[in-house]
């Protein structure tokens, strides 16, 4: 059989870090990047005899993310001891939620080529991040950092729904920007701020019974998760095909290699042999706290994106676009209220800025401008001080070397000509090299007057004035 005579079955478990001041059961800090084991506390490494005491910022912030992904709550939950032992995790046990999650039976909506496909969300429960194991590049030895260990977490477990790569970076696409509109997670991918497990399994088309399911565990890319869908797709097909059976286990993707490797069996729920969580207490909700948090949800990127289309008339493309991410939704904001000019910010951050971004690797998050500085270079354009070519040259340097667009144009000396007397020259010189394009200009080839403002741009390295170049070889054509 074929590639195509088969369907991939993928479910997302994430987990995203939640933006509390503090961690889950211990007052000990949350901020990233600090020194090897400052930010721990007798609770947080389990120390004998300290005792967990719940930070209510959490349970608050899950209610959140669980109204925003259409879940219902649940006003009766507890928590629950995971079992299992591994070096980074001090206790032991990880305290998570198994039976009765904080909110279950939600659903969010993505769309692909215009469709709008619905993905179930099974539950979203609360639990301790374990430390991090800092291995040693010569291979001899670990070091264990406790700092993580008892960050709050968000696991947001999705139905088995999504059918390619795509439907994933997708799916995880939506819940990072809602997360990241309610303000419960930075969702940083880069500092594992949002990761996710990936389980992936393959059955033949028209099959009811799902195929045996493997797991990439804590991944951090898009582009990392789709390369590993793809390949385990591919690979659970070939050992099919030969005559294999799927095993189920925890996988490693090598994103060198461009392979997943067995790390060990999958687990099942009985292997973490669960059971109440004996030193903390039932979390009984009232209607009335979560009706409160339901009504000071902020804006949702759906809401957002319509009132776009309505205030700003940008199309559905754009608008989409543009609230994909909050981080490049604020900046379009933040920018519009300086410059006024809702089309010309919208089209630098969906083709220059998105460009950048994508050959760099990196998110709308780790854009190092203000929109002050984006809003600023657009003005200097729409006031002829640059032209469009040359802004994108101040887009490249405000990446490398954020400052004052003014000052970047002043060092670099790309202030637009826009002097008649050397516009005029440039322009006869380009005609007096270029006598074949006047004759096609006369054959009515519109083209040809492109051709020519192009090679007078490129002969004044993109300074010159475009509006007053195509004018002015107009006039002169027509002569």
């Amino acid at each position: 059989m074929a590639k195509e005579d088969y369907e991939v079955v993928i479910g997302l478990e994430v987990h995203a870090e939640l933006s509390t001041k503090t961690k889950i059961f211990c007052s000990c800090p949350t901020e990233f990047g600090a020194a090897p084991n400052t930010h721990t506390c007798p609770v947080c490494m389990a120390m004998p005899g300290a005792l967990p005491v719940l930070n209510e910022k959490v349970v608050e912030y899950a209610v959140k993310a669980g109204l925003a992904t259409n879940c219902s709550i649940t006003k009766e939950s507890k928590n629950d001891r995971k079992n299992y032992f591994y070096p980074d995790l001090p206790k032991s046990y990880q305290i998570s939620q198994f039976d009765k999650p904080l909110c279950t039976n939600g659903s969010i909506d993505i769309e692909e080529d215009g469709k709008t496909k619905t993905i179930g969300i099974t539950r979203i429960h609360i639990e301790e991040d374990a430390g991090k194991l800092n291995h040693n590049e010569f291979g001899s030895g670990s070091l264990v950092d406790l700092n993580r260990a008892g960050v709050p977490l968000i696991e947001i477990v999705s139905e088995p729904d999504m059918r390619s790569s795509k439907d994933a970076e997708n799916y995880l696409r939506k819940i990072k920007s809602i997360l990241e509109y309610i303000e419960v997670s930075d969702c940083k991918m880069q500092e594992g701020s949002l990761r996710a497990d990936v389980n992936v399994s393959v059955r033949k088309k028209g099959a009811k019974e799902f195929g045996t399911r493997t797991e990439m565990k804590n991944m951090n890319s898009f582009r990392s998760i789709v390369r590993a869908i793809e390949y385990e797709a591919e690979r659970q097909i070939e050992v099919i095909e030969n005559g294999g059976k799927i095993e189920q286990e925890t996988l490693r993707w090598d994103d060198v290699s461009g392979k997943t490797f067995s790390m060990r069996d999958k687990e099942d729920a009985q292997d973490y042999r669960y059971f109440p969580e004996p030193d903390l207490v039932a979390i009984r909700l009232s209607d009335e706290y979560i009706e409160n948090i339901r009504k000071n949800l902020p804006e949702l990127p759906e809401s957002r994106k319509k009132r776009y289309l309505e205030e700003y008339k940008l199309t559905e493309k754009e608008a989409k676009m543009l609230t994909a991410s909050k981080y490049m939704s604020n900046l379009f904001e933040a920018a519009l209220k300086i410059c006024g000019n809702a089309k010309a910010v919208a089209n630098w951050l969906l083709s220059d800025v998105s460009r950048i971004l994508n050959e760099k690797e990196i998110e709308p998050d780790q854009i190092p401008f203000t929109a002050e500085q984006l809003a600023k270079m657009i003005m200097l354009i729409e006031k002829g001080t640059i032209s469009s070519a040359i802004g994108k040259k101040v887009l490249e340097e405000l990446f490398e070397n954020p400052k004052d667009p003014e000052k970047i144009i002043e060092e670099k000396g790309w202030v637009q000509i826009s002097d008649e007397g050397a516009i005029k020259e440039v322009v006869m010189k380009i005609l007096e090299n270029n006598p074949q394009s006047i004759i096609d200009f006369k054959a009515g080839k519109d083209r040809a007057l492109g051709f020519l403002v192009g090679q007078a741009m490129k002969e004044t390295k993109g300074k010159a004035n475009p509006k007053m170049l195509n004018d002015m070889f107009l006039e002169e054509l027509n002569k």
